[in-house]
């Protein structure tokens, strides 16, 4: 597969039998009284076994209410993080602790820290791709889908400062004609789409839309006929009139439209060097290590007391301020 072949998923309205390795996932999960949480950018296996696939806010919600003894997060550090902030009482696993975030690397706390204590009165917003640490130091945190909703909450007499994510905060500002402060931080996997790429894969498939995710950069942005979340890119697949349709975000995203629109074919976004694009950190899991997570009840997320109620706040007044 080369940039010139893209990554074309037609049409599939019958699913394969899972394997053997997802089937010991499911007794396993029956057995630990688990419930599994699975973002949009895992693999199909996976995502195939999950009680709930979606976005960091459905995700969150989704944490908070299960009831479960264990909640396996299949996702990222900061997003299993998140689960445990806001259900403490569960133990809350991640097949492979080593799956971080380019976004969350690009802000550590003590650099905020020292940022807020030289420009006091900031009003800082998180994007929800941050460290437990940056939440708890933050005012209120917001995901790809409910940012411009959040930022317009804020009270209009205090200066933003918008972390980590410039790319996506560029993209709130101009939507929301709020200025804001914006950390110099982007996802690594994101600004690998680049116009010429985008502009090649459109002349292939004329007719198809493209949807972007607003973490991509403005250039990109523009060409998008759509710019949204990935949960509304689900809803943009099963409105739009288009049979085919170009998803520029994480590869993994594909399996879930694929899933929920199954009528349609879906193009991934492709890079100057890849047919599509995987984001290293979310491909970090896998199945066997899902089934091993449950098998041996670990690794196991903890987050410090006075960091998580830090961090409760702000997730709390998302969560509150998303309804």
């Amino acid at each position: 597969m080369t940039a010139y072949e893209p990554l074309v998923l037609p049409p599939r309205p019958t699913p394969p039998p899972l394997g053997a390795v997802q089937e010991e996932v499911l007794a396993l999960k029956r057995e630990r009284n688990a419930v599994i949480l699975a973002h949009n950018y895992q693999n199909e296996e996976i995502q195939r076994v999950a009680d709930f696939v979606g976005d960091s806010l459905g995700l969150s919600y989704q944490a908070q209410a299960a009831k479960a003894d264990v909640i396996l997060f299949c996702g990222v550090h900061f997003m299993a993080e998140t689960a445990k902030i806001v259900n403490p009482g569960r133990t809350v696993l991640l097949p492979d602790l080593a799956a971080g975030c380019s976004l969350a690397d690009s802000c550590p706390a003590e650099r905020l820290a020292a940022h807020k204590a030289a420009h006091p009165g900031l009003y800082v917003v998180a994007y929800i791709n941050c460290s437990a640490a940056v939440k708890a130091l933050s005012d209120v945190i917001v995901t790809s889908g409910n940012a411009q909703r959040i930022v317009q909450r804020v009270p209009a007499d205090r200066e933003i400062l918008f972390v980590p994510d410039q790319n996506l905060g560029q993209w709130v500002a101009k939507k929301t004609g709020r200025a804001m402060h914006l950390w110099p931080g982007s996802c690594y996997a994101h600004v690998l789409f680049t116009t010429q790429a985008i502009e090649r894969v459109r002349m292939r498939f004329p007719d198809a839309p493209v949807v972007a995710h607003p973490e991509c950069v403005e250039a990109v942005r523009d060409l998008a006929d759509e710019v949204c979340s990935t949960e509304l890119m689900v809803k943009f697949a099963r409105e739009s009139t288009a049979q085919t349709i170009i998803v520029v975000t994480e590869s993994g995203m594909l399996h879930r439209l694929r899933r929920e629109v199954p009528e349609k074919t879906f193009v991934a976004g492709p890079t100057d060097t890849c047919a599509c694009n995987d984001c290293r950190f979310m491909k970090m899991n896998t199945i066997e290590k899902v089934r091993d997570a449950l098998k041996f009840m670990r690794p196991a997320i903890e987050v410090p007391e006075d960091i998580r109620l830090a961090a409760l706040a702000p997730i709390q007044r998302m969560l509150d301020w998303s309804r």
